[in-house]
């Protein structure tokens, strides 16, 4: 079974794009969804004690986090190693039930990938994209979304275009969704055919 990583910067579609895939009948684990359910379960009293104050009703409430966190390195860190465990623990019984049900290749949603050196663990890698001012205009249009945590955000994301020359699939989001999704069922066909085999990620 191959496995594949899904990254891209905020605002550039990966979502949508990760959408698509399942729509094809891939195996799609969603990081940030994983985060989400762990919030609302078992991480909650251990954000609760490394944050106390940021929790509502026993889950996390995201936006309180958010304010403790967004801009401050060392309290992001800490989060991070707290969290990441259990997102990876969630990620290992993913790829088994994947594995025992004979899919040809699965996808990891992965926001960070690049950021935390996850690239080596895959076996290629799809990064979302869109030009700049679309990514922009996506993301101040969420709400609660500021300039400056619009620019926090970035400032801990490695740059649209080192992830794009790193990667084995480029999906553009820019030219709308009908694009995107012929794009993602090249991708499909490309990595399901006998012509695409994984690199060796530690060679670069």
């Amino acid at each position: 079974m191959k496995v594949l990583a899904l990254t891209g910067s905020i605002g550039m579609g990966k979502s949508t794009t990760a959408a698509m895939f399942r729509e094809l009948g891939i195996p799609v684990h969603d990081a940030d969804a994983a985060v989400h359910l762990l919030y609302s379960g078992r991480a909650a009293p251990v954000v609760e004690a490394l944050f106390p104050g940021t929790t509502r009703n026993g889950a996390v409430d995201r936006a309180l986090l958010s304010a403790k966190v967004i801009g401050n390195e060392a309290a992001m860190r800490k989060l991070e190693a707290a969290i990441h465990p259990m997102v990876r623990e969630e990620e290992a019984a993913f790829l088994r039930s994947a594995s025992a049900s004979g899919v040809p290749f699965v996808i990891l949603d992965i926001p960070l990938l690049f950021e935390k050196g996850g690239e080596s663990r895959v076996d290629g890698v799809i990064v979302v994209t869109a030009p700049p001012g679309e990514q922009r205009r996506r993301v101040l249009s969420r709400p609660g979304m500021s300039q400056e945590k619009f620019e926090a955000i970035l400032a801990r994301q490695t740059p649209d275009a080192q992830k794009r020359a790193k990667a084995d699939f480029i999906v553009d989001t820019g030219n709308g969704l009908d694009a995107a999704r012929a794009q993602v069922g090249q991708i499909v066909s490309r990595i399901r055919s006998a012509d695409w085999h994984p690199k060796n990620r530690d060679d670069g």
